[in-house]
């Protein structure tokens, strides 16, 4: 028996923000969407691969949602490290950086940490 994962949920207060974000940041596009009266799921991917990132925003909850201490996360690899880099400190939103692993963590709108780390060769 074979597990392929496929996506991640994560719940946003404001999905055009998010999406922005993502596609910004990462370049995530909006692959598919459902919506409902009480809720929207845009599903989010790039060429790269066939995970997707599922962004859930429920209308009758606007605001930020509480991550607790956050000690969860997605990582990217990326080709040009230091180009995206340079694109996420522009952005304002590096969260954390050790050096000495030669990684860092950005911050979305939600406050949901996404790794960033050198793409192996």
């Amino acid at each position: 028996m074979n597990f392929k994962m496929i996506h991640e949920n994560y719940n946003v207060s404001d999905l055009e923000a998010s999406l922005a974000f993502y596609e910004k940041a990462l370049g995530l596009r909006e692959a598919r969407r459902k919506e409902t009266a009480d809720f929207t799921i845009v599903y989010v991917k790039n060429d790269e691969s066939d995970f997707e990132l599922e962004l859930t925003w429920l209308k009758e909850h606007p605001q930020r949602y509480d991550l607790g201490e956050c000690e969860f996360h997605l990582a990217f690899a990326v080709d040009d490290f230091a180009a995206a880099h340079q694109l996420h400190q522009e952005m304002g939103c590096i969260c954390f950086e050790n050096a000495a692993m030669g990684i860092y963590f950005i911050e979305d709108p939600d406050g949901y940490w996404l790794e960033i780390v050198p793409a192996r060769r």
